[in-house]
C-alpha cells in the first residue's frame, strides 16, 4: 500500500510539472511573440496547440486509470463488506445460518404471532454419539459428519425453516406457521428419521443419532429467548435416553430442572463444608457370619438434618462433573478408616461410567491409598457390568495401574444381562456380586435357579462370589448352599465408628 501511495502521488506530480511546463512554454511564446516572424509565430502555434493535444490526452489518460482504479478499490471494498456480513452471520463450517442470524429471526417471529390455530417452533438438536467420533476419528471427521448433517435436517424441513448451527454439535430448526403440535411432530419424527441412516465418511460409518428439544410460540414463551431456553429444557429430557427422540416442553420439566439445579447448588455447598462421609455396608462371610469386609457409600445430611439418598445426589454430581472429587474425598475418609481395622478386612467402593473415562484414575487412587497407609490389596473396585460392555478399553486404561498394584476388581449387578464370558476374561475379574432384585425374589424358583447357575458359573471361572439384597439367616443359608460365600444385607448403613466396632466382633449400637 506504502508503494502504491507513492507512485501515485509521483504520477501527480509528473502531470503537474507538465502542466506548468507548457504553461512556461505558453507564457514564453506570448512574451517574445512580437520579435517572431510570421512563420515563426506559426510554428510556434503549431507547437503549442500538438502540446496542448498530449497533455490533454495525457491528463485524459491519467483520469480513466484513476477512475478504474477507484472502481476496482470500491470492488474490493464492497466484496470484503459481503464477506464480512457473510461471516458475521453464516457458519463458516456448514454454510447455515450461525446463531446470530438465528438469534435475529428468532426475534422477529416472536414479535409477528402467528394465525389463530397455528404456531412457531424451536427445534433445538444435539448430535448423540458425536463427542465419540471426534475422540476416535479426529476432527476432520467430526467437520464431515456436522456438513452431513446440516445437508440432512436442511433435506428434512420445509424450504421456508430456518436452519442455523449454534456452535459445536448443536443445531436449531426454527420453522413458522405450523398447523398446531400435530405438525410440529410430523416434522420432527422427520427429523428423526433424516439419522437413521448411518453418516459415510471415507471408509468408515458412523450412527448418528438426535436428541430435540421443542418449545411452541407463543404456547410455551411469548419471546425468542425464553423459547430457547425451554426447547433446551425439553432437550434435557429428550437426551435422557441416550437415543434418538424428540420432547415438548411441558412446565413440569421447567419445574424439576429448576430443583435439580438448586440439589447441584446444595451439593456444591455441601462438599465445601465437608458434609459428605462414607457410610459402610457390611459384607459377611456365610459360613463363619463375621464381618470380611465394607463398601464405602457416599452419605449427605442436608443442613435440615435429612439424610439425602445417594441415588438422588449421585446422577447430579456425574452430570455437573462433581463425581470426580466426591468419590475422592469418600474414598480417603474410606481409606483413613480402613487403615486401623485388622488386616484381613477390606475395604470395597464403587467406579462410576463418568469416572471410567478419566485415564488418570488409577493413579490418583493409588495416591489416596499412600497417604491413607492402605495396603492396595486390601481394596476392591466395584464395576458394572454395562460399564465393562460399553467402556471396555477405557476401563482397562484407567484400571491398569491399580491391578498392576494388586487391587482387585469386582464386577457389581452380576446376572443383569449385560456382561459375557469374553468381557469378563478380558478384564481379569476377581469377584462377581450377584444383583441385589435377584437374591431378593430367592422365593421364586426362577430367581433360585439363575440365583445358583450364577454362582456356579462364578466357581467355574474361578472367581469368588458375593451377593447383595441378604435379608435373613434363611436367605443366607439358600445362598450358601447355592455356593455364594460373601453377602451384603439389606439393612442400614454404618459410620465409621459403627464399622470399628463391627470388624472388633461388637454389635454396632443403633
Amino acid at each position: 500500500m506504502r508503494h502504491r501511495v507513492s507512485i501515485r502521488d509521483l504520477g501527480i506530480l509528473a502531470g503537474l510539472l507538465t502542466v506548468l511546463a507548457y504553461l512556461a512554454f505558453e507564457i514564453e511564446i506570448i512574451a517574445t511573440e512580437d520579435t517572431m516572424s510570421s512563420a515563426q509565430r506559426g510554428i510556434a502555434l503549431n507547437e503549442s496547440l500538438l502540446l496542448g493535444t498530449v497533455l490533454v490526452l495525457g491528463l485524459l489518460v491519467f483520469a480513466i486509470r484513476r477512475y478504474r482504479e477507484l472502481r476496482r478499490e470500491i470492488a474490493r471494498r464492497t466484496a470484503a463488506e459481503r464477506r464480512a456480513r457473510e461471516l458475521a452471520y453464516q457458519d463458516p463450517l456448514t454454510g447455515l445460518p450461525n446463531r446470530r442470524q438465528f438469534e435475529e429471526a428468532l426475534a422477529c417471529a416472536a414479535a409477528s404471532p402467528p394465525d389463530v390455530g397455528r404456531v412457531h417452533a424451536v427445534l433445538l438438536l444435539d448430535l448423540n454419539g458425536f463427542k465419540q467420533i471426534n475422540d476416535a476419528h479426529g476432527h476432520a471427521i467430526g467437520d464431515e459428519v456436522l456438513i452431513v448433517t446440516a445437508q440432512r435436517l436442511l433435506a428434512a424441513v420445509r424450504d421456508q425453516d430456518l436452519v442455523a448451527r449454534l456452535g459445536g454439535d448443536e443445531f436449531v430448526v426454527l420453522a413458522r406457521h405450523l398447523l398446531g403440535p400435530q405438525a410440529v411432530t410430523g416434522l420432527a419424527l422427520r427429523v428423526v428419521q433424516a439419522f437413521e441412516q448411518p453418516v459415510s465418511t471415507g471408509s468408515a460409518q458412523h450412527r448418528v443419532g438426535a436428541g430435540i428439544g421443542i418449545a411452541l410460540l407463543p404456547t410455551d414463551a411469548h419471546d425468542g429467548p425464553e423459547a430457547l431456553r425451554r426447547a433446551d429444557v425439553a432437550l434435557y429430557r429428550a437426551k435422557a435416553g441416550r437415543r434418538s427422540a424428540f420432547c415438548f416442553f411441558e412446565e413440569e420439566m421447567d419445574r424439576l430442572l429448576r430443583e435439580r439445579e438448586q440439589l447441584e447448588r446444595a451439593l456444591q455447598q455441601a462438599m465445601a463444608e465437608g458434609r459428605i462421609e462414607a457410610r459402610f455396608h457390611p459384607a459377611i462371610d456365610l459360613a463363619s457370619g463375621r464381618v470380611v469386609g465394607f463398601e464405602a457409600v457416599p452419605a449427605w445430611r442436608d443442613a435440615q438434618g435429612e439424610d439425602v439418598p445417594p441415588e438422588r445426589f449421585l446422577p447430579v454430581a456425574e452430570d455437573s462433573g462433581l463425581i470426580h472429587a466426591l468419590s475422592m474425598g469418600v474414598l480417603e475418609q474410606a481409606c483413613r478408616a480402613a487403615a486401623g481395622w485388622p488386616a484381613d478386612v477390606t475395604l470395597s467402593m464403587d467406579v462410576l461410567p463418568v469416572q471410567v473415562r478419566d485415564r488418570e484414575l488409577g493413579r490418583q487412587i493409588l495416591a489416596v491409598l499412600e497417604r491413607a497407609g492402605l495396603d492396595p490389596r486390601r481394596l476392591e473396585i466395584e464395576i458394572a457390568e454395562n460399564v465393562i460392555v460399553h467402556n471396555l478399553d477405557a476401563a482397562k486404561v484407567a484400571l491398569a495401574p491399580l491391578r498392576e498394584a494388586g487391587v482387585s476388581v469386582a464386577l457389581d449387578n452380576f446376572g443383569t444381562g449385560y456382561s459375557n464370558l469374553y468381557h469378563m476374561r478380558e478384564f481379569r475379574i476377581d469377584k462377581v456380586k450377584i444383583a441385589r432384585r435377584l437374591v431378593e425374589t430367592m422365593g421364586q424358583d426362577e430367581s433360585e435357579r439363575m440365583v445358583r447357575a450364577l454362582a456356579g458359573l462364578g466357581q467355574g471361572l474361578g472367581v469368588a462370589v458375593s451377593a447383595e439384597g441378604l435379608a435373613g439367616r434363611a436367605d443366607g443359608d439358600a445362598l450358601r448352599e447355592a455356593g455364594v460365600q460373601e453377602a451384603q444385607g439389606a439393612d442400614a448403613l454404618v459410620t465409621v465408628a459403627e464399622a470399628a466396632r463391627l470388624v472388633a466382633g461388637v454389635p454396632a449400637v443403633r
